[in-house]
Formats: structure tokens, sequence, C-alpha cells
């Protein structure tokens, strides 16, 4: 194919990236994506899903000579180009030296290249460009509502066919875009980074959001879930939690995060351990309650307080130390803003990757893996081998008074058994926060779900012991 200047002129749009550019050129010629692509010489092919497919959130990386000609092919000059596309003049080992001379591309992941990326909203941009094509860009989570035609933009890098969903009768999505700005602002002025900020609220709602299918008095995320699922989210459920969830807690996450730079809440924390006078964190402490009051859920308090171990009450933990100045020296747990890697919330794409397995093969090895974290893994691995070499150890030859051995052998059976229950609790805990209904995980575990959630929860209080640290309180499994 034959590199000519473009006749056609196509702008760039902000945030845009460089795959997505050249399938909207290639769509203003009438050509596929395909035969546009063939100006440049590809080092690697195109990333796709596991079930096939192109993935949306590819990314391309151009040398100088690839970079000219898709100035070229625009019609506009390269320095629009490098101040409207992220990824422009990004390296890439595979690419040919700059003296090579021949125009020559990388695919990448976008994420990996300039942060996370969402679909951009269709109506937008034919405003701008006078076609209704796809757009891809750069876009934070908290700026993934379009106000203008009421749409919350979705992750690009999933394997699903939404690009977005109808925010325009819940007016509080939008509204919750708008205040976040004077939060981002407020935690720079309190010398945090605001993404750091935001990833820690977001952690805090999106654990909430997994334990509220027990909470009865929740309200509110159910109207908004079926509002954006097209009025009912019907029996499928499951995977409206997994694509809806980032939109309907928007508003809470800003809200927590507002809260979580507030002084006054932190002095709030700092009362309720005792300040000079050490003391577990009390189920019914002030700053819960005052943060339940500011979510719209004054209910919300002694769950949020007894929820040991999570992301929450480690920044309550952080905010203590700090305060007795106990925090040692610069490190994860005396920075309230540290998101610790087992609390980072599943995102949409693992999940519907996760929930995809669960449908074809109930209960394999990949789908465990999937869902479960590397330290809960490695715990249950753990507790089931201490209790094998246990039982095997009964299978010695025991001597000495028969009340000894009785005695010795009655001692080893129950740590095994300890062991053992251990196990299946941690088993069934993670399987619950994978997403798996509570009412199924009682039927492997062979009882009622009232049942096993008043074991998981005595489970919780049990385990604190190891993490005494987190909020000088017990804790529990992540």
């Amino acid at each position: 194919m034959t590199h000519h200047p473009g006749l056609l002129r196509t702008a760039p749009l902000q945030g845009e990236t460089t795959s997505s550019l050249i399938c909207r050129i290639a769509s203003l010629y009438g050509l596929e994506a395909k035969v546009l692509r063939s100006c440049w010489h590809w080092r690697n092919y195109q990333p796709g899903h596991d079930c096939g497919g192109a993935r949306a959130d590819a990314e391309v990386l151009l040398n100088a000579a690839g970079r000219q000609l898709l100035a070229g092919l625009c019609g506009v000059k390269e320095d629009v180009l490098a101040r409207a596309l992220p990824s422009w003049g990004q390296e890439d080992a595979k690419l040919p030296a700059e003296e090579d001379g021949v125009p020559a591309a990388a695919w990448r992941i976008g994420g990996a290249v300039a942060g996370p990326m969402a679909f951009g909203c269709r109506l937008c941009a034919a405003r701008r460009t006078g076609t209704v094509v796809r757009v891809v860009r750069y876009a934070p989570p908290w700026q993934r509502v379009c106000v203008l035609h009421g749409r919350w933009l979705l992750d690009a890098d999933a394997d699903q066919p939404l690009e977005h969903l109808d925010v325009r009768h819940l007016p509080e999505v939008a509204a919750a875009q708008r205040r976040w700005a004077g939060v981002a602002r407020r935690a720079v002025r309190a010398k945090a980074v605001p993404e750091r900020v935001f990833a820690l609220a977001h952690a805090v709602v999106a654990r909430w959001w997994e334990q509220a299918l027990g909470w009865e008095r929740e309200t509110v995320w159910p109207r908004r879930l079926h509002q954006v699922a097209g009025g009912d989210a019907g029996t499928d459920l499951e995977r409206w939690r997994i694509v809806g969830r980032d939109t309907v807690v928007f508003p809470e996450v800003v809200a927590v995060a507002d809260v979580l730079l507030d002084p006054a809440m932190a002095q709030l924390v700092w009362r309720d351990s005792g300040a000079g006078q050490p003391r577990a964190l009390p189920a019914d402490g002030m700053f819960c309650r005052r943060l339940g009051e500011r979510v719209g859920r004054e209910w919300l308090g002694p769950l949020a307080a007894t929820d040991y171990g999570g992301p929450l009450t480690s920044w309550m933990g952080s905010v203590i130390r700090l305060r007795r100045g106990a925090g040692g020296p610069p490190g994860y747990d005396n920075d309230p803003w540290w998101l610790r890697r087992e609390h980072l919330p599943a995102t949409m794409a693992g999940q519907l990757r996760v929930l995809g397995k669960e449908k074809k093969a109930p209960g394999s090895g990949r789908m465990w893996r999937a869902a479960v974290p590397a330290e809960q893994r490695a715990l249950i691995t753990s507790a089931i081998e201490s209790a094998e070499e246990q039982l095997l150890q009964l299978r010695g030859v025991q001597t000495g008074p028969t009340a000894d051995v009785a005695r010795q052998l009655l001692r080893n059976l129950r740590h095994s058994a300890a062991l053992i229950e251990n196990a299946w609790q941690r088993t069934a805990l993670v399987a619950a926060n994978a997403g798996v209904p509570l009412e199924e995980v009682a039927q492997w575990a062979g009882m009622s779900a009232d049942a096993l959630r008043n074991v998981l929860t005595a489970g919780k209080k049990d385990d604190g012991a190891e993490a005494q640290d987190d909020r000088e309180g017990p804790s529990t499994i992540s």
C-alpha cells in the first residue's frame, strides 16, 4: 500500500489511544482497520481475549517513522498528536532504531502503557468528528461519567459487549464526579496523592459491596443496580453485579474519600482508640457511626467497625500509630494511604473471567487460582499440610501407659481437627469473597446458609488475634 498524506483531516480526541485513532482514520476512508494497519511493519501480534476476539484495550506504539506516517494520514501536526495521545512517543524494545526509517509498530496492552482505559462516548465523538464510531481512551475511574449524555463509560479491558451504562436517572452519580474535583484538591492540600486516596476509598466500598448481599437494610444499591441494568437485572444478577459495581458505588466511594481526608474524622478514630490510654476499637465507635451517616446509612457503623482486617481498619490502624508516634521508619504500616495487595478489589475483567470459568467448568483449579488471592491459597494449603502431618504421626508406634497414649492421641486428633476446621472455614470465606453465593457455599459445607454465616462471622473474630496490629484490636482473614 502506497503511503500518501491524508486527504481528510482526522483530529485526535483528548486521551485517545493510538489504536483507536487508527481505527477512526480507517473508518473515515471506508477501510477495514487491518487494511490501514498494513502501512506499518508490525513487530508482534495483536493481543486478544482467551476466548477469541481482539482486545479493545490493545494499544499501539510507533517508532519515529511510524509517527510521521500517522501524522500524515491524520493531516495534523505531530505536536498536536503528542498533546492528545498519552502513548505518543513511548518507546518499545521491539521497535527498530530511529535511523531505520521504516514505519514500525508494536502492540501493547494499554493499561500497562498509560493507565486505566475506558470506552469513549460515541455521541460525544460523533459531535466532534461527524461519525458514530467506537472510541477508546485513557480515563481514570473518577472521570467515567459523560455528563452531557448521562453515560457511565465502562472499562475497555473486559471481554463483554457493553461500552456504557445509562445513568440519566441516577443524578447522584454525575454529582459525585463533580464533587470529586473538590475532594482531589483537599487531598493535595493534605499532601496526599488523590489517586491513592481514591484507590483506598474504592477498596473500602468494594468490600462493602461484596458484603451487601447480606445487608437487609441496604436498599440504595439494589435500586441503582436494577436501574443501570435497564430496569431489572433479572436472572443475570450475578453478571450485572460485576459490570455495574463501580457505577453503582461511585457516590459512596467519593463520600468515603472525603471522610478519610477529614481531620475531624481522624480525630474520632484517635478518641475511639483511647487516645493516650490504648484500647481495642469499639463496635459502637464514634468514627464508624459518623462514617455510616456520611454515606447515608446510619445503620452501617457497627458493621464497618467489626469488619476486621479490611482496608478501612488498616487505615484506622495507621492513623492511630501515627498519632502515638509508634509508626517506626517510613513504610506501609504508618502510611494511611497504603493499599495492601490483598485489599485490592477484583476488576470487572477478572471477575468476568472467573464467572465464565465457573459456568464452563465448575470447581476447576484454574477458576480457584483466578478467584482466590495467593496469600489465602498459601494459608489454606499450609493448614491442610499441617493437618496431614499430624494425622500421619498418629500412625506411628505409640508406647507408654495406656492413659498417657490415649491422652496424646486425643490431643493430636483435636489439633488435626482444628487445622482442618480452619482450612475449610478459610476456603468457604474466600469462596464467598470471590462472589460465590453464600447459599451455594453452604451446600458444599453441608449446612444452612444462616449456620455458615454464623460460623464465618465467629471465625473472623477468632482469627483476629493473628493481626492485632491492624487496628489496635482484633483482626480477621481478609
